[in-house]
């Protein structure tokens, strides 16, 4: 099976792009689900770096499965569980009683995604470049 490393780095630096368009077109939620997706797959690139494969949608739980040489500390592993909470909610409105996503996710909200994607994707780079 061919490594895909750059294939999931590419994707994650342009999910971020994205994520950055909906932030200033006002999409909130959208902007926090494609950080998510951007950390997602910029760690997915580092698992296969490192000989593995992943699966599942959980940052937190991509962070914690990592060798111990490389496992990320507290921050990352807290900045992991903030992003997981942007990956189902921010898609479906009967993940809240009432309302749609867009009234629940705001400008603060986009801005904290995106600096903590760049943060997981900053880190997987500096991990797949030794």
């Amino acid at each position: 099976m061919p490594r895909r490393v750059e294939d999931w780095l590419r994707q994650a630096e342009r999910d971020l792009n994205h994520a950055r368009h909906a932030l200033d077109d006002g999409d909130y939620e959208w902007a926090c689900f494609a950080s998510q997706q951007a950390a997602e797959k910029a760690l997915k690139g580092l698992v296969q770096h490192l000989g593995g494969d992943a699966f599942g949608h959980s940052i937190l739980k991509l962070l914690q499965d990592l060798p111990p040489a490389v496992r990320p500390g507290r921050r990352l592993l807290q900045i992991g569980a903030q992003l997981d909470k942007f990956y189902i909610p921010t898609r479906y409105p009967n993940s809240f009683d009432w309302g749609a996503p867009m009234d629940y996710f705001g400008e603060e909200d986009a801005r904290k995604a995106i600096e903590y994607a760049e943060t997981i994707l900053e880190y997987a780079k500096r991990k797949i470049a030794g």
